[in-house]
């Protein structure tokens, strides 16, 4: 099974497409957002992370979904607008893609079944965490917020790499 996602393309927010090879010898933290969410607030959380560890070589990409309880319903001009006014957002988000289900994203279809646990993607701000390589090395639950120690000891760890 291929446990790299570098050969996978996905599209900007102004619709171009994005080989995620362009981020090789960046540590990645691949995150399914909404803004109608409970964890919502996880954005604040996840720009502090940004800023604490984009000049080490940590990328937080963001993909927009909708597939969990429609939380997500806005266009891509809606999203970025939330996130930059609510959050001050800077870290990449991307076009709104499917996460689970019949058209799901083959990022999603390679992130669920690198790593254990494998399988669907529960809810959303899901993180994925992928190394310098492309290789997807740690998978954490929603209810695991940006600020915890077993997710910023992971990033450390790879960033150290």
């Amino acid at each position: 099974m291929n446990n790299t996602i570098s050969d996978v393309i996905v599209k900007t927010m102004d619709g171009k497409d994005k080989k995620l090879a362009e981020y090789m010898n960046k540590v990645l933290l691949i995150v399914n957002v909404a803004s109608q969410c409970g964890y919502t607030s996880q954005y604040a959380g996840l720009e502090k992370l940004n800023q604490n560890y984009k000049e080490a070589g940590l990328k937080i990409l963001g993909f927009p979904c909708n597939d969990f309880g429609g939380q997500e319903p806005g266009t891509n001009e809606e999203i970025t607008d939330f996130c930059t006014r609510n959050y001050s957002t800077t870290f990449e988000l991307f076009d709104k893609l499917h996460a689970k289900g019949e058209e799901q994203h083959p990022l999603y279809a390679r992130l669920t079944t690198a790593i254990e646990p494998k399988g669907p993607i529960a809810w959303n701000f899901e993180k994925f965490l992928v190394n310098k390589q492309g290789e997807v090395v740690a998978r954490f639950k929603s209810s695991v917020k940006p600020n915890s120690p077993e997710l910023i000891a992971a990033i450390e760890r790879e960033i150290a790499q």
